[in-house]
């Protein structure tokens, strides 16, 4: 049975920070472990080794799964409670992890409009101005306050 119907993960790219399920139909899920368990690291020193319990989901398919927190690759191996080892005939099993690519979009400066007044606006403020001067010139006629302003 090829590596790929024995081991495989949900997706095809697997992404650092994302989450993947591995799923295990592998030598130690068919001789009839109780309890298989998957012991992974990342890159080539194993960084952040763990050892996580595979859940049971049939007589021979066993799943978990894993956050992908390297970059580089995934490297794992399984073992059963009897500590029988699945370490793909010494070779272990490595996947490649790749960066999630982040797309920065450019936002060009625009030029912002300044609204215009409407005639209509700038029309009603005339009349209002010239009301205001009207009405408080017309007082100072009939007083005579406007003769005594502009002689000073």
């Amino acid at each position: 049975m090829p590596i790929e119907e024995k081991v495989y993960f949900d997706t095809t790219n697997l992404i650092e920070g994302r989450t993947a399920k591995l799923t295990y139909k592998g030598d130690l899920a068919t001789s009839g472990a109780n309890e298989i368990y998957v012991h992974y690291g990342f890159g080539l020193l194993w960084d952040n080794l763990q050892e996580v319990k595979l859940d049971k989901i049939s007589d021979d398919t066993y799943e978990t799964e894993i956050t992908l927190v390297g970059n580089e690759s995934i490297n794992f191996c399984f073992r059963d409670d009897k500590n029988n080892w699945d370490n793909n005939s010494t070779q272990n099993y490595t996947m490649p992890i790749s960066r999630e690519e982040v797309t920065v979009a450019k936002v060009e400066p625009t030029d912002l409009e300044v609204p215009k007044l409407k005639k209509s606006y700038i029309i009603a403020k005339k009349i209002k101005l010239t009301f205001y001067k009207i009405i408080t010139f017309i007082p100072r006629v009939f007083t005579g306050e406007w003769k005594r302003k502009a002689k000073e």
